[in-house]
């Protein structure tokens, strides 16, 4: 009877153990694309969770550029046809980027926590 109780919670032990990785994993926030298309960003806005990787990709057949509007933070460099731009949202804030190619064209994710 001891040995059963003592092989449950053994059991139960093990099973926390595998199971930890995956609800790490799970709190993990997804990445984001940003699809390049028409000479619009797609979508122009987004709100995303601190930790967030943020893509860009360029559909369009003409070089884009994702440019901060105020300091440095997103600062690529001319994209051409399929190429692609990442970053990473460490910080809560409403951030503005541009393309320097064509400046009509912009956007802003905001980080939310």
């Amino acid at each position: 009877m001891n040995l059963d109780k003592t092989a449950r919670l053994a059991l139960a032990g093990i099973l926390a153990c595998l199971a930890a990785p995956l609800a790490a994993t799970a709190a993990a926030p997804a990445p984001v694309v940003v699809s390049i298309t028409g000479f619009a960003f797609g979508p122009a806005q987004l709100t995303v969770r601190p930790g967030t990787q943020v893509t860009w990709i360029n559909h369009d057949q003409v070089p884009h550029t994702v440019t901060s509007r105020q300091g440095k933070l997103l600062d690529s460099p001319a994209l051409d046809t399929d190429d692609r731009y990442s970053h990473t949202f460490t910080e809560a804030g409403d951030f503005e980027y541009y393309c320097t190619v064509h400046p009509f064209m912009t956007g802003v994710v905001h980080v939310r926590k």
